[in-house]
């Protein structure tokens, strides 16, 4: 007996497997007509015809919509103190990020605001934001630490998102991004700072297994590609799996090393070069692109057909955070990646999906719609994948089932 039967599916749209898909291949997203899914402990039990499967305690009827894998955001800043609007004016007065970093705002502005921020009020912030992701079609999220920049403070949010894996919807995958920025204290040493996160910070998040990935923010102004290469490699000996923010604004080198070093993911690559992009392809490195990110801060785009033509693996994610992409709506980022990197609708699917839970090692479990890996589904207001695409700006999420429950 089931514990729930999808009926009357127009469209069910996956990609397949367990591995990323790369280059092109990310079109391979297999499109069944007419199909019914049952769930049975949380996992996905049966695909086929309504006519063979077995009975069930419940039942939901599609009403003939498109369903998809529930989404997958590979890149974001949840855990954070305060807001950043009152930076939107200097923005649309031409300040770029970089100055606005530089001058004490920015990611500092943050770093000031979680500081004085306790535990439980980030985690009813986090908690409210995250219900709102998954009503948006995001069942498993990446989350960065990032904005305590010390080690009470980096612990804090790490901890937070622990909470918020026990306790919440989505599921979540947590990174350590110490290296974030320099913090005041350390202001015009980051070479001291980066010694003290090295030395005293990530053997602490290892000891208390608060984070899966290490992470650093590689870029002009903020940590260059030599301390980049000392703290990653400090971390993959302590049994992180390494990301990198590579090449968001300047081509300082990210994607070289993120090559060279083999990471799990490189993220942003707006400024990549053909180098670096050739490096990561031959090193089977997942480009995680975040077009919302470009779009806010109106920047250029990553040059994603080049990275597929040189046979990358991409996902798209939605960098959400207080500063450059204020947005969790990563079907927003679903409709940019086809608009703006020129994806096709089936590859920019593999992309929130199959790919992105590669970009955070949980492709074994979701990210796909096959036999005996989680019930996570989404069921959308729109009657095939083009729609889904087409359409901007409005919630087409209908129903989020994670772990074969229907979220309310």
């Amino acid at each position: 007996m089931l514990d729930l039967l999808i009926k009357n599916i127009s469209y069910l749209a996956t990609a397949e497997g367990s591995t990323p898909l790369k280059g092109f291949e990310m079109g391979n997203v297999s499109i069944t007509q007419g199909t019914t899914i049952g769930i049975k402990d949380g996992l996905i039990s049966y695909i086929g015809a309504e006519s063979n499967a077995p009975k069930a305690n419940e039942y939901l009827d599609a009403g003939y919509s498109l369903v998809t894998p529930g989404l997958v955001d590979a890149h974001t800043h949840l855990v954070f103190g305060g807001w950043r609007q009152h930076e939107f004016e200097l923005k649309l007065s031409g300040a770029q990020y970089l100055d606005i970093l530089k001058a004490g705002g920015g990611i500092l502005s943050t770093v000031t605001k979680t500081r004085e921020t306790t535990e439980d009020e980030l985690f009813e912030k986090a908690k409210k934001l995250s219900h709102q992701m998954a009503l948006y079609g995001t069942t498993t999220v990446e989350a960065k630490s990032g904005y305590g920049l010390n080690l009470d403070d980096e612990l804090k949010q790490m901890r937070v998102v622990k909470r918020l894996n026990d306790e919440t919807l989505p599921d979540f995958v947590s990174t350590f991004l110490g290296a974030h920025a320099v913090p005041p204290e350390y202001k015009g040493n980051p070479d001291e700072y980066i010694d003290y996160v090295c030395d005293e910070v990530l053997p602490t998040v290892s000891s208390e297994n608060l984070a899966e990935f290490c992470d650093i923010f590689c870029e002009n102004g903020v940590f260059d590609v030599q301390l980049s290469e000392k703290l990653l490699r400090k971390a993959h000996k302590y049994g992180f799996l390494l990301k990198i923010h590579a090449d968001e604004i300047d081509p300082v080198g990210g994607g070289e090393l993120a090559g060279q070093l083999g990471v799990h993911s490189a993220d942003h690559l707006i400024a990549a070069t053909d180098e670096g992009i050739r490096l990561m392809a031959e090193n089977s490195v997942i480009g995680c692109l975040l077009p919302a990110t470009s779009f806010y801060l109106d920047k250029p785009y990553a040059r994603a057909r080049y990275m597929m033509e040189q046979g990358m693996a991409l996902a798209v994610a939605s960098d959400f955070n207080p500063g450059s992409s204020p947005s969790f709506n990563l079907q927003f980022a679903l409709n940019l990646a086809c608009l703006k990197y020129k994806m096709t609708p089936k590859e920019a699917l593999c992309a929130v999906t199959l790919n992105a839970a590669c970009a955070v090692s949980r492709a074994d479990t979701v990210g796909t719609i096959e036999l005996g890996k989680k019930a996570d589904i989404v069921i959308w207001d729109a009657p095939d994948l083009d729609y889904l695409c087409y359409r901007y700006g409005n919630n087409q999420a209908l129903h989020t089932i994670k772990n074969g429950g229907i979220l309310q």
